[in-house]
């Protein structure tokens, strides 16, 4: 049952990605995501550039000129490597930033009986944002170590680990709107299982450029389904 609903909640999700709200929130995730990728490659190709002479002279080899180009390049390599693990706790931090308007948008469409959310209000979820963020910042960190010595099993630890962080706080966030938070954890606890199995849906694509820039969208969507349906709510669409 539990894979069931969740194919079928993203796939309920993914049908309503062309809703304007929906499309606002992915290009706010767009500018931003260009905005932090530009600036963190900057920031490393002017930092290689100062540590790096203009030019070096080896023996045998004579001398090397560009070395400022061959540091900017390494920049965009190391930021795009680097992009693969941070992507994670960003798109975390940016979903809970943007989760009214996309869970909003899903109830108005499939749930329009439910009567008016009674979300955190602005300073709470910014709080509750910037603290996942951090914990994601850490375990992630600390699990890069493992990514590398699993080799080429590193990728479904990334899956595991992340799954259930984002299930957790994706779940735990469109429920914080309709229950107070003992019944909120409650209800996921009696349903680990399936939130653990859709957060790792939610992470398995972060991975992909591009891609990685819709899935909080679709996340926040897919887990408002999975709410409702878990709480018995029928939908209309």
């Amino acid at each position: 049952m539990g894979g069931s609903m969740i194919l079928s909640s993203f796939l309920a999700a993914l049908g309503q990605l062309s809703d304007g709200r929906f499309l606002k929130v992915v290009l706010a995730g767009i500018l931003l995501a260009a905005g932090l990728l530009a600036g963190v490659a900057y920031a490393l190709s002017q930092l290689f550039g100062w540590l790096l002479p203009d030019s070096l002279t080896l023996p045998w080899v004579g001398t090397i000129d560009g070395l400022d180009n061959i540091a900017g390049w390494g920049a965009v390599v190391v930021m795009a490597g680097l992009s693969i693990f941070l992507m994670v706790p960003v798109a975390a931090l940016f979903s809970g930033l943007f989760l009214e308007q996309v869970a909003d948008a899903v109830e108005d469409r499939h749930y329009p009986d439910l009567p008016p959310a009674s979300p955190p209000g602005f300073y709470q979820s910014l709080v509750g944002s910037v603290n996942f963020f951090g914990v994601l910042v850490a375990v992630n960190a600390v699990a890069l170590l493992l990514y590398l010595i699993m080799g080429p099993l590193g990728p479904l630890l990334f899956w595991a680990v992340n799954g259930y962080l984002l299930g957790r706080e994706y779940f735990q966030t469109v429920a914080y709107r309709r229950m107070d938070r003992r019944a909120a954890q409650a209800l996921r606890k009696a349903n680990a299982g399936t939130i653990w199995l859709a957060g790792a849906l939610m992470a398995a694509p972060l991975s992909l450029p591009f891609i990685n820039l819709i899935v909080p969208v679709l996340g926040v969507a897919t887990f408002t389904h999975i709410f409702h349906r878990l709480t018995g709510q029928p939908t209309r669409g």
